[in-house]
This record gives C-alpha cells, sequence and structure tokens, in this order.
C-alpha cells in the first residue's frame, strides 16, 4: 500500500491496480487541488474543501462516492462510516469517521473532526493501524485535543493532517516528536507495523 499526502485532508491510497482518495477538495475550496483518477472517493463532510469528487475523476475511471454513514464494500474494500455532529466554516453538519479496511490494514480517518469522539464511536474503529488526524485547530481538532485523540485510539501509526507549518510543529511538539522529518509517501504492509504504536509520520505534500 502507498499512501501519498496532497495537502489539506486530502490523501491518496493505492493498492496494486486500486486507488482510494479521501477528501478530495473541490474546485471552490481555497485549498490546492490535486487531479487523479481514484476508484473510490471518501467524503466526511459536505463541503468544497472536501467533496471535489471530480478531482477524483480521470479519464475513464469515475469514483464510486462515500459521503456518510453506513457501511460499504466495493471492490473487495471494506467501509464503514460513523456520523459526529460537529462545525465546519460557521455550518452545522455531521463529519463521518471512516475505517477503511484495506490489504489487512485498518485506516481510520478522522476527516474534520472538531471535538473529541464520543465513546461508541471509539469503539466502532477496532484496532488502528494507521490513524489520519487534523492537528491545525480552528474548525478541527488542535494539537492538544488531537494527541489526547490519537493516544486514546492507540492507532500503529498517526499521519497529521490539516495543518500550516506552525501548527504542525505545536503538534509534534504536544506529542514529543519534535525530530520528526517529513518522507515523500508512506509504503506499508501489515507485517511492517508490528511492535509500532502511535508512531507519527509526516507525510510532505
Amino acid at each position: 500500500m502507498v499512501i501519498t499526502y496532497l495537502g489539506g485532508q486530502c490523501f491518496k491510497v493505492s493498492q496494486g491496480d486500486l486507488t482510494l482518495a479521501l477528501n478530495p477538495p473541490g474546485k471552490g475550496s481555497t485549498l490546492a487541488s490535486a487531479k487523479f483518477g481514484a476508484d473510490i472517493a471518501l467524503v466526511s463532510l459536505n463541503h468544497e474543501d472536501f467533496n471535489g469528487t471530480e478531482n477524483a475523476s480521470f479519464g475513464e475511471r469515475e469514483p464510486f462516492v462515500i459521503s456518510g454513514p453506513g457501511e460499504y464494500e466495493v471492490k473487495g474494500v471494506e467501509v464503514r462510516g460513523f456520523g459526529v455532529p460537529t462545525e465546519y466554516g460557521g455550518q452545522k453538519s455531521i463529519n463521518t469517521v471512516y475505517s477503511v479496511m484495506l490489504e489487512g490494514l485498518n485506516l481510520c480517518f478522522l476527516g474534520a473532526q472538531r471535538e473529541p469522539l464520543p465513546a461508541a464511536a471509539e469503539l466502532e474503529q477496532g484496532s488502528i493501524d494507521i490513524l489520519f488526524v487534523p492537528v491545525g485547530g480552528g474548525d478541527v481538532l488542535d494539537k492538544a485535543a488531537a494527541e489526547k485523540l490519537a493516544v486514546a485510539l492507540e492507532p500503529k501509526v498517526v499521519i497529521p493532517m490539516h495543518y500550516s507549518s506552525d501548527t504542525l510543529k505545536a503538534f509534534l511538539k504536544e506529542a514529543g516528536a519534535e525530530d520528526t522529518k517529513p518522507i515523500e509517501k508512506l509504503t506499508v504492509k501489515k507485517k511492517d507495523l508490528d511492535g509500532k504504536e502511535g508512531e507519527i509520520i509526516v507525510l510532505s505534500h
């Protein structure tokens, strides 16, 4: 599995011929958009910062769009979405926290999460291999809340997202991981995570 970060909350996750797009920004967003073909696109919140599924279409590749709570199985990928009330850009809405099972790995994507997760939502995530957590504050979790939630969910790997250089630095300091150097992409298999506990990996974009 190869995970690439495209800024904001947008990730490209590839496994063989299969590609997932996580929260691609739309045309009205101030976040830089990236265009690539995906088989599945996940949208955690209906806002132009995250719902640009048209940017996940390329050539003949049109993604199957998942944009809310529920259980889905697409092309052998199991996705569960858990809805949590939130407020983003001054609008009250529902943020969907996704659990994605791919190649034996459980990816937990918190999306535009602003508050600590309800206990039921925490339990729903199960054993997490890779946690994608917003750390920038404002409309999403700030450094302290993000670190606290990351510790509570006990993932093997934590990938921060939705930050400025300053808020990323503050989060890494909060987590005691100031020396973390960004890498271009994460190439990972299930066995690579054996023995890891809450390791923070920063992806450059």
